[in-house]
């Protein structure tokens, strides 16, 4: 057991821990497959177009007939769905739609604004320099092709790539069960009125839509009372990793990490050198994993991004992000960091010069929610790192 890990440490271990208790393998309908993730590759069942196709909507032509102000014979019409038996003859031109397939013997599809159409008949009006317009069968993929790599996470593009390769059901690891409890005597759920004392449990409902977006099955274990029993009869033994949030520092009432080795979990390390989230701990016990992220909003935010993210990953075997670090320049002065790595919330944007240049938010505390609203990236600090002028770089972690 570590008492204060490095990122990096901490890292290593919850992938040591996760890659034993890997959950195994489904298949689903696609319609039920965003966010989860690939347990091997999908395959193209189809090419893509099937075949030549129009990619306007004009006259199917031989290129050899495309004289300006030549008279062709309209001899028949292709349309998606119901393509054209005709082969093409030469002086013909065959009326044609977008995604119709090219009758045999065209080579050209002349545009319906280069044309005047007058009864069975279409005149060339603007000159064709060359052969255009056509979609050639396998363009986008061919059968067989690898559409989507294992490991993958499914989205929205994912979907729509797998259902054109004729794929209605994809294989995928099976989501982790992840429990969220939150800690604390003066917790109220969101909309209550609240008394003295009171503030409002604004994390656990963030957590649960994260988990999901992730590839994780979220779970609500409520809310725990500032004692170890209250902690413990909700630990869910249905769960394959029980997020807590909150009662792990060294308060009089911070009680979670207690009671979890209690009920059997042994810690694997106990903090963290980082900023926000020291006090983020993670404990197994038999085939479930616990992972201890702080009470206050934006450390919890942060740790969730930073743990429980690759934590999710490790279960599922997502593929790890093959980019690079990302670096943009700083807007403002930063001053030098501590003995604990640091991420500072902030907004990285793209200038109309092509840098890309941050700005933290001037509040880093970590009891502020406000302004996780608009940042899309953290400024990763290392150890000690020395202070940074407006205008060096420094690195970045993408949140979305």
């Amino acid at each position: 057991m570590i008492r204060m890990a490095s990122v990096e440490q901490a890292l290593a271990l919850i992938a040591e821990q996760a890659a034993s208790r890997r959950l195994g393998v489904e298949t689903v309908p696609l319609a039920q497959a965003f966010g989860r993730v690939l347990a091997g590759p999908v395959l193209a069942r189809v090419s893509q177009p099937p075949a030549d196709v129009s990619a306007m909507d004009g006259y199917a032509v031989r290129f050899t007939d495309m004289e300006m102000g030549a008279v062709l014979r309209v001899s028949g019409e292709s349309r998606a769905g119901e393509p054209s038996k005709d082969k093409l003859n030469p002086g013909d031109a065959i009326r044609i739609f977008t995604g119709a397939h090219l009758p045999e013997g065209a080579d050209h599809i002349l545009i319906q604004e280069d044309t005047k159409r007058e009864g069975d008949t279409v005149i060339i009006t603007f000159e064709q320099r060359k052969p255009e317009n056509i979609r050639r069968r396998g363009m986008d993929f061919s059968l067989g092709a690898q559409l989507i790599p294992a490991g993958r996470i499914i989205t929205e593009g994912a979907i729509s790539l797998a259902a054109a390769g004729n794929n209605g059901t994809v294989t995928v690891a099976k989501a982790p069960r992840i429990g969220v409890l939150a800690n604390g005597d003066e917790l109220a759920e969101a909309g209550a009125d609240l008394s003295s004392g009171q503030i409002v449990n604004s994390i656990q409902l963030a957590l649960l839509g994260l988990i999901r977006r992730w590839g994780g099955d979220a779970i609500d274990l409520g809310v725990s009372r500032d004692t170890e029993a209250d902690v413990r009869k909700r630990l869910s033994a249905s769960c394959d990793v029980i997020v807590s949030i909150g009662g792990a520092s060294v308060g009089d009432y911070d009680v979670v990490r207690t009671a979890f080795a209690a009920d059997g979990f042994a810690p694997v390390f106990e903090k963290i050198a980082v900023k926000p989230g020291k006090p983020t701990w993670f404990s197994a016990k038999d085939s479930v994993l616990a992972l201890g992220l702080p009470g206050n909003p934006a450390a919890a935010m942060v740790t969730a991004q930073l743990f429980l993210r690759p934590l999710i990953a490790a279960l599922t075997g997502a593929a790890p992000d093959p980019t690079e670090p990302q670096r943009a320049f700083t807007h403002d002065d930063i001053p030098a960091a501590g003995a604990r790595e640091e991420y500072l919330r902030a907004i990285v944007s793209l200038g109309d010069d092509g840098r890309s240049t941050v700005r933290a938010a001037e509040n880093q505390d970590s009891s502020l929610l406000s302004p996780f609203l608009v940042a899309n990236c953290l400024i990763r600090r290392p150890i000690k790192a020395p202070a940074a002028k407006a205008g060096d770089l420094v690195e970045i972690v993408m949140l979305r």
